[in-house]
């Protein structure tokens, strides 16, 4: 690689659970091919497991993504569900990680890699921070680390505290201040009004916060209160077409307009060439309406590549 990506380009591509559209997701697999296509960040969905250790899943339970109904029968929960917080460590990475499917097994995006096909497991946030600084000194990149705190009421209710562990975590790998590449998202608004007035200041940490949206209206988001404690929005493409996008000529919302005139830069999510809103029938069409039309700081893609490659064009 000669690029050097991440912290140096403008505008930015982050790999939605890395190279989602081409592996499994949230597999080091996934995140390596990711890192090769010139992502400038690699996100994390951080939960916890029983014993208190952070792993990199995108939802509480495993059955949309794992074996473990087969492995673990035992641990499923009155909604038919098994929850990764039910699981030791040591037991999660026993899992067979697979490509998401729906109830039935089948897969919830039919042409990317096959369901149950190969092998690959979970992976803890320490591999995947020590994976991405590997290939930051082989490589001479920026890459940088984008880990989003998972339902943090629902892990405290059991006695965890997920954003204080991931911020020992982040200190301990050299992620202190603002550029030393990384960048800390959640829903949740009191979660991160805590990391930025409480934990942080005790660990001595000055990260960039993103707080995530989803589906308000511009004029309800209260940007001049998340401009308080955080750095940047981050908002579903549904956010940007307004109420009705049945139409090519679909005049977009000021959301991006809006947060920029409270100093909060936009990421939006989830870009995905196998998923397009209406009206949009090729993703640089949408990557154009994102980037040139709505002028966003940045996407999160399944295809990163392809994000990449738009705007290096």
């Amino acid at each position: 690689m000669t690029q050097q990506k991440g912290i140096a380009r403008q505008k930015i591509v982050i790999a939605h659970r890395g190279a989602s559209g081409y592996l499994p997701e949230h597999t080091l697999a996934a995140k390596a091919m990711a890192y090769a296509q010139g992502a400038d960040y690699l996100e994390q969905d951080l939960v916890m497991t029983q014993d208190g250790q952070l792993v990199v899943l995108h939802d509480l339970f495993l059955d949309d993504v794992s074996d473990v109904a087969e492995r673990f029968p035992n641990i499923q929960r009155e909604n038919g569900r098994h929850y990764v917080i039910d699981l030791t460590l040591e037991q999660l990475l026993t899992l067979h990680m697979t490509e998401r499917v729906d109830a039935h097994g089948t897969p919830r995006f039919p042409n990317r890699f096959p369901p149950k096909q190969s092998y690959f497991t979970a992976n803890t946030f320490n591999q995947e921070i020590e994976l991405l600084q590997g290939l930051n000194c082989s490589t001479g990149g920026l890459v940088g680390l984008y880990p989003e705190i998972k339902s943090p009421e629902f892990h405290h209710e059991h006695g965890l505290d997920l954003a204080s562990a991931m911020l020992d975590a982040l200190k301990v790998y050299g992620y202190v201040g603002r550029d030393s590449g990384a960048i800390v998202q959640s829903f949740d608004a009191t979660e991160l009004q805590r990391v930025k007035h409480e934990l942080m200041p005790e660990r001595g940490l000055d990260l960039p916060l993103t707080q995530l949206l989803s589906g308000a209206e511009p004029s309800q988001l209260g940007l001049a209160e998340i401009a308080t404690y955080a750095n940047n929005i981050g908002v579903s493409l549904a956010m940007l077409f307004g109420n009705n996008s049945q139409s090519v000529s679909v005049e977009p919302t000021d959301v991006v307009k809006q947060a920029h005139e409270h100093g909060l830069a936009v990421h939006v999510y989830t870009l995905r060439a196998d998923q397009l809103p209406t009206p949009f029938t090729d993703l640089d069409d949408l990557h154009q309406f994102v980037f040139e039309r709505m002028g966003v700081d940045g996407v999160f893609s399944d295809f990163p590549d392809r994000s990449v490659r738009f705007l290096n064009r």
